[in-house]
């Protein structure tokens, strides 16, 4: 299972970026799928999750200005990101909570990050 993120670039404060995130290889079942955000001499954070039903959940920070969705049918998940501010700049890492076919182990899978930068 591999997972390919992409959609980061360097924006302007208040600007919009959607990232995108998909899973290919032998899927059995994508089930939580995921974002985090880390930049340097920091811990990683939790951004936003939702599930295979669509139930999200995100970050306190986030104050509604992030929206996490997902198309099943693609195996993608999607992260709009409204209202960017500076301290929004860091690298977003997608991650997936896979049964692949054949199994009945779930495994949590992460794709390369992507930057996102933004300016004052």
């Amino acid at each position: 299972v591999q997972l390919q993120a992409s959609g980061g670039g360097l924006v302007q404060a208040g600007a919009s970026l959607r990232l995108s995130c998909t899973a290919s290889g032998s899927i059995g079942s994508l089930n939580v799928m995921g974002w985090y955000r880390q930049t340097p001499g920091k811990q990683r954070e939790f951004v936003a999750a939702i599930d295979g039903g669509g139930s999200a959940k995100y970050a306190d920070w986030v104050e509604g200005r992030f929206t996490i969705s997902r198309d099943n049918a693609k195996n993608t998940e999607y992260l709009q990101m409204n209202s960017l501010k500076p301290e929004d700049t860091a690298v977003y890492s997608c991650y997936a909570n896979v049964v692949s076919s054949g199994s009945t182990s779930e495994y949590t899978y992460w794709g390369q990050g992507t930057q996102v930068t933004v300016s004052s």
